[in-house]
């Protein structure tokens, strides 16, 4: 890549969620090969990509709302305002990266200045559905290539026009460089779930397995503050097993302590296209649940590293947990083969595909 060329970067909510998480492993080590990095993404102290060092950061505007259709109409200014700022920022030597389908004023200003647009597609489930239909047609009509995260993904959305490239999320180094040694417990009880504060995640499902399992222990760490966690669970009863966090910067003390690591997702009202806290707790050779659809199981190897359970399915998550928990032979098998599983999922082998389709241009 010529110096002049820059690399623009789109992220709509930086928050402390999956795909800003691997945008900013992408970014820190552009920054550390010197690339010339502008990027555009919600004001947030807390988020993945908040003071990357190295990279030029621009405020794009966009304020949440806990009402969707507030929240529809903030998203729409937010990308009108993106778009009509970008027409005069965007040059035609520029790539712009787009992460996620949701920052389409970027991608619609890229492709009137002719620039080359590269999508880091991450979802495939979008809400409302007409919401979903619009966004993955500008992603047909604008891309040059697509990066999907799995091949769920790319299966799910279909576009043919454009180069599509599997490229799968990775573990960040620097949380390998920061585990703590863990050694496999012979009486496994403590389980773990990291996920947003959505009905649609298994939260509740996941406080029913606490109510289920007076024997084991769970934690809960939500991306979300305390008083809208306290808000959210206050007409439910909570059992003396089950602990609830608010969102942490830091997860290993959670992983250290826990010995299994569960996706409770609902597979009718969300799809799961990768499982990013599910290859950081193979890190720590922890074992798993997931769903039984997406492209999380493209994560594990059921019935090797772990299960796929319908989390709606009650029984059948309840008996495979205690298949796990209270085999320790199995347990350990099951540890050893995540930890083994880790393996495809290096930083630099995420960083190598993409910086080889981002040196043809």
């Amino acid at each position: 890549m010529t110096k002049s060329k820059r690399i623009l970067a789109f992220h709509l909510l930086n928050d402390r969620s999956g795909s800003p998480k691997v945008l900013s492993q992408i970014l820190k080590a552009w920054a550390h090969e010197n690339k010339e990095i502008i990027l555009y993404t919600s004001a947030h102290e807390n988020g993945f990509l908040s003071d990357i060092k190295g990279i030029q950061q621009k405020n794009a505007w966009y304020k949440f709302s806990s009402n969707p259709w507030i929240r529809l109409v903030y998203y729409s200014l937010s990308q009108i305002i993106l778009f009509l700022r970008l027409l005069f920022v965007i040059k035609k030597s520029d790539i712009v990266y787009v992460n996620t389908v949701l920052p389409f004023g970027a991608a619609l200003a890229g492709k009137i200045k002719g620039a080359k647009i590269i999508y880091h597609v991450h979802e495939s489930t979008v809400n409302p559905a007409i919401l979903k239909w619009f966004l993955f047609k500008i992603v047909a009509l604008t891309a040059t290539e697509i990066i999907n995260v799995s091949q769920y993904v790319e299966s799910a959305h279909n576009i043919k026009s454009t180069n599509n490239h599997l490229i799968y999320n990775a573990i960040d180094e620097s949380f390998l460089a920061e585990r703590k040694e863990k050694v496999i417990n012979d009486n496994p009880k403590n389980i773990l779930m990291v996920c947003s504060l959505k009905a649609y995640k298994g939260v509740f499902e996941f406080i029913n397995l606490a109510k289920d399992n007076p024997q084991f222990k769970f934690r809960l760490v939500l991306n979300a503050s305390q008083p809208d966690i306290d808000s959210f669970f206050e007409d439910h009863t909570l059992t003396e097993n089950l602990s609830l966090y608010s969102t942490q910067k830091n997860l290993h003390p959670f992983f250290q302590w826990a010995d299994l690591i569960v996706n409770l997702s609902r597979p009718d009202r969300w799809i799961e296209t990768f499982g990013l806290t599910i290859i950081e707790g193979m890190a720590y050779g922890l074992p798993s649940i997931v769903p039984p659809v997406g492209g999380i199981l493209e994560v594990i190897q059921d019935r090797k590293s772990g299960y796929k359970v319908d989390s709606r399915n009650r029984i059948e998550l309840n008996a495979k947990i205690k298949m796990l928990m209270e085999n320790k032979f199995v347990y350990k098998e099951f540890s050893q083969e995540a930890t083994k599983r880790l393996e495809l999922f290096r930083e630099q082998k995420m960083l190598n595909s993409i910086n080889q389709m981002i040196g043809e241009y």
